[in-house]
Formats: C-alpha cells, structure tokens, sequence
C-alpha cells in the first residue's frame, strides 16, 4: 500500500511570457486553459489528416501507400489515441471554441473525430445523454454493475454487447427518456458516417478499410476498456454512491497526457469541472473520499488497473492503493475489500432494492 503523497498531476500555470500564437488561438478559446488542446487540434491537423487523405491517393502505391499507412495508425492508434480521445471528452462537457466561432466545434467530432474512430455526434449523446445521466446504473446501457469484472469472459461479454448493440440500445434509451433531439444526432452521426464509409470504400477499399474500420473497432474497444476499468469497483451496498462506484488514479504520466482523466470519481462528482482543477478539488475534499471508502490508486492508470483484474493480480493493486484512513489495513484486508468490489450485482436484486 502507499501513503497520499505529493501530487504531480498537472494543473494550470499561466506562462511566464506567452506566444504570439497563444494569445492568436486564445482569442477564439472559451477558457485559455484549453490552449493544449488547440495545439493538439494543430498536431493533428497536419499529421493524422493528410495522412489519412494521402491513403485515397491513386498515385499513392507499394511502399510509399504502407509507409503513410504505418505513419497513419502509429499517430492515430498509439501516439495521439489518448490525447485526443481525452481532448474529445473534455470537449463534449466544455464547449471549447466561443460562440461567436461556435462553427469551429464541429471540427473535433466531424473532422477529426472519424479519423480516430469516433462517429460524429455518438459519443457526445452516449457520454452526456445517458452515461452521466444514469451514474453507470441499470438504465446506464454501458453499465458494467452486472458483468464479473475481474473476468476476462465478462468483459469480452461487455464488449460485444456494446460493439454489436451500442447504438441500437443507446436509441431505445432515448427514445424512453423521450430525449429527441439527443437522438437525432445519434442518428445524423451515425448515418453520415456509414454513408461517408460506404462512399470512400466503393472508391478505394483497403484505404477505407484502414482509415475508417480499423480505428472505429479499436476505438470502440478501447472505450469498453476504460469504462470497464473506471467503473470496476462497485460497493455492492452503495452502487449509486459516486465515491464508491469508481476510482482515482493519481500520479501517473497518463494524466499528463489525456488531461487528468484518473481523476474519474471528481469528474462524475463535478462533470462540468476543469480538467485542470481536479487535482485540486480532489485535495480539498480528501476527507469525503476517506468517509466514503473511496478507491484511490497511485502510480498506475486504468490500463493497468485492466491488465491486473484480468490476470487477478490483487497482490499489484493492492501495492498501488492509497491508504487514506489513519489506520492503515493489511494487504489482505485491502486485497478483500478490492475482490468484494468486482462481483457481479445480480440485476433482480438490485432493482428489486
């Protein structure tokens, strides 16, 4: 186990002399604390695009065609996959650009979005419309409560279930709640990108296949990867109980580079919170977070927290769980308390309840 510890977590620091070209993006920028993501949107625009336009090239060919390919999926899958799938949710909570250039947001979800995977509009309506509306409960249609999340046959479960039925489920959801408008932007993103896909296959089909199926399945599996590994310990007596149905990974060089998403229990607590201000926040109120028996890892972030509940490996969490309370556990008690928290919750009971 660790102690609480000094945090390294990125905040906002305003720069000591700042750029030309910082105050030229500031002007457009709701918040000037988002200028990483304006640089980022830069990065991308003059890699991962014309990348991704060079594959459609007919004069493109042999080594050359695999060469941009290589390039393509090393920055769209590996480099820039966190960055930007991060820059996308914070995004979708704060609007970046001011409304006077309220025309430029579309260029996150449909520009650059699809180049990642993401279908325009979907994520926004899955996130916003119904992820932080149900708090990863029953009506929550990416909901891991009944799913054995130390289990690699459950979470394959989980993700076929969301890969094949997402959007299918993410309508009936809307149509219940009666969210209209959330639901025909679901429809017009989910089209426009099947129609685009279709298109561009019937003009080159192993560059469509490359630029456009490879990264909607990786994405929408590494999704599932992060929910799953966000939402896998659920106290079994408070699973509506924000505390106790995620966690907190601090300290880690992943929340350097996708903008402070370990801090997944102050984000569902305050959705609408800076992401520079979440190791703050967390700070402040460490005591709520002892009195509700929060989870809070340091040093590692939710891949790793994956990789060990698939392999078992309590032994690895429980080397990285902050102990909070001023009586320190043993590792067994820790360990137990970590395996009570990725059962399965029988879904009868529990609506029952």
């Amino acid at each position: 186990m660790k102690a609480l510890t000094t945090c390294t977590d990125p905040g906002y620091q305003e720069p000591a002399v700042p750029s030309r070209l910082d105050h030229f993006l500031a002007r457009y920028l709701q918040d000037r604390r988002d200028l990483p993501f304006a640089y980022l949107l830069l990065k991308l625009s003059a890699t991962v695009l014309p990348l991704a336009v060079a594959l459609f090239v007919p004069a493109l060919r042999g080594g050359a065609w695999w060469a941009a390919l290589a390039a393509f999926w090393y920055l769209s899958l590996l480099r820039y996959k966190g960055p930007f799938g991060l820059m996308l949710h914070c995004t979708s909570h704060r609007v970046l650009f001011k409304k006077q250039y309220g025309y430029l947001n579309y260029y996150i979800p449909w520009v650059i979005g699809p180049l990642f995977g993401q279908t325009p509009e979907t994520y926004f309506v899955h996130h916003l419309g119904m992820h932080h509306a149900e708090n990863n409960l029953p009506e929550d249609e990416s909901s891991t409560m009944f799913y054995q999340r130390d289990s690699a046959l459950g979470f394959l479960r989980y993700f076929g279930d969301f890969f094949l039925l997402a959007a299918v489920r993410l309508w009936g959801y809307l149509t219940r709640r009666h969210r209209l408008a959330l639901r025909r932007r679901l429809l017009r993103g989910e089209l426009a990108y099947l129609a685009v896909a279709l298109g561009l296959a019937w003009l080159n089909l192993p560059a469509t296949l490359a630029v456009c199926a490879v990264p909607f399945v990786v994405s929408r599996f590494i999704m599932m990867l992060g929910n799953w590994a966000q939402h896998a310990f659920i106290a079994p007596e408070s699973p509506d109980n924000c505390y106790t149905s995620s966690i907190t990974c601090l300290n880690t060089p992943y929340n350097h580079q996708c903008w402070n998403d370990g801090y997944h229990v102050s984000h569902h607590l305050r959705p609408a919170l800076h992401w520079t201000e979440h190791p703050r926040s967390f700070r402040q109120n460490i005591q709520i977070y002892i009195d509700n028996e929060a989870i809070v890892f340091d040093g590692i972030h939710f891949l790793h927290v994956f990789c060990y509940l698939m392999a078992k490996r309590y032994d690895l969490l429980a080397r990285h769980f902050v102990e909070l309370r001023p009586i320190p556990r043993t590792e067994a008690q820790v360990t137990a308390l970590l395996r009570a928290r990725t059962q399965r919750l029988p879904r009868p009971e529990l609506v029952a309840a």
